[in-house]
């Protein structure tokens, strides 16, 4: 029977051919905790007195939410975290090494892998062609004492990519559409797997893109093919070994097919308050932005910041407008230092903070005013997403976010980009 790539890895776990809706226990390969959900689930672990680690070496407890701490109260989250870490063996991902989607693709998750998390932004590391998924803190949590984990086998949504990327269109722009044309539950419980002439010509950092923000489309995860290219990122995160080739078998079934020309594409945003509810650029131009934020695990790779600092160089932020960068890990930070980009930054009036997740969960680092707009590269707009019910928010591309500090509204990047490309 052919399969698509998510039964393919969930078989391969289980021993037996897997269908659709069927219920199974598997072994899990990798679970993460992070110090927003994880000490929930470290305090059922002890309920029921099963404070282990099946597999220590796999088991990843993330500071990153709040890090470092802006109160008393999440410090304290902060050391159960620590205690378990030094308890059980499992790995400690402290303050400032980065947002645990990033660190996972960095270091742990593998082609084939299934991956659990008690975040719903585990999907990311799909993109490497692990099935990785976001679940409730009990359930990671019983998943890391016992090992093993229930799925329920998804159908899966075959998005076919073709064409290439206009100027000032990135990743980002054809995920909003993707979601904005089928809707926030438009792939419900579905494995998105994105395939096509594009997707082999997609940079890992896109594909990453693509993965993380499945799950504002419903995705149970999104999942690429592991190719050259993963072999090539694996490389150079010194984990070659990991690397193995793996894709949907030709003529699998799917459930349902999409398929985009990114040639059609231009600049998008989402507009309060849903991931869903997008327009172009050029609809939104004008809207008077407060604060821009540049991070995320979404878009706070090194290639995001390329893309952004192209722009800012030799530019300044808007007097009315604030700016913020926060690189998705310590690796991304100190190779973006390395190449000169955090000074770029710098010199264009940003703030630049240590990894983590920064402004996006609402916690510290950029919290908005009553009434006040930010454009920023996370993957949600909820309402009080980032710390106040009163604020909005806009979601973009790098690109866009930085020709809106630059203008103070929401802006074009072609402006920007052509006007650099003519200097």
């Amino acid at each position: 029977m052919a399969s698509t790539l998510a039964e393919k890895i969930i078989a391969a776990h289980v021993g037996w051919e897997v269908e659709p809706g069927e219920i199974v226990v598997t072994p899990v390969d990798v679970a993460a905790l992070q110090d927003g959900t994880g000490p929930l689930a470290l305090m059922q672990l002890e309920e029921l007195g099963l404070v282990q680690a099946h597999n220590p070496a796999k088991t990843v407890l993330f500071i990153d939410h709040a890090a470092p701490s802006p109160r008393k109260e999440l410090s304290n989250a902060h050391v159960s975290l620590r205690r378990f870490a030094a308890r059980t063996g499992a790995v400690l991902s402290e303050i400032n090494e980065g947002v645990c989607h990033q660190r996972l693709v960095e270091s742990f998750a593998s082609p084939g892998d299934i991956v659990i998390g008690a975040d719903s932004h585990t999907c990311t590391s799909g993109a490497l062609a692990a099935f990785a998924t976001g679940m409730g803190s009990t359930d990671v949590g019983l998943g890391i004492a016992t090992g093993k984990t229930w799925l329920k086998v998804p159908e899966t949504f075959r998005v076919v990519l073709s064409g290439s990327f206009p100027a000032g269109v990135f990743a980002k722009d054809l995920m909003l559409h993707l979601i904005g044309r089928i809707g926030a539950d438009g792939a419900t419980y579905m494995a998105l797997e994105f395939t096509g002439p594009l997707t082999a010509a997609m940079s890992m950092p896109e594909r990453f893109t693509l993965a993380n923000m499945a799950v504002e489309a419903g995705a149970k995860t999104g999942l690429f093919a592991a190719d050259e290219t993963t072999r090539v990122f694996l490389a150079g995160q010194g984990r070659e070994a990991d690397y193995r080739p793996l894709a949907a078998d030709d003529g699998a079934a799917c459930a349902r097919t999409v398929e985009i020309d990114a040639g059609a594409l231009e600049p998008t945003v989402s507009v309060p308050h849903t991931v869903d509810n997008t327009m172009a650029v050029v609809d939104a131009a004008g809207t008077k932005v407060d604060q821009v934020f540049i991070g995320t695990c979404t878009n706070g790779r090194l290639e995001d910041l390329r893309i952004a600092a192209a722009i800012f160089k030799d530019r300044h932020r808007h007097p009315g407008t604030r700016l913020i960068v926060t690189p998705a890990s310590r690796a991304v930070y100190i190779e973006a230092a390395r190449e000169g980009l955090l000074e770029v930054f710098a010199k264009a009036g940003a703030t630049v903070t240590g990894p983590g997740c920064g402004a996006c969960v609402g916690v510290h680092g950029g919290i908005l005013g009553d009434g006040e707009v930010c454009v920023a590269t996370q993957n949600r707009n909820f309402q009080g997403r980032m710390g106040n019910a009163a604020g909005f928010i806009y979601l973009a591309s790098p690109a866009t976010a930085a020709a809106t500090a630059i203008k103070g509204e929401i802006a074009d990047p072609r402006e920007y980009m052509e006007s650099r490309d003519n200097q």
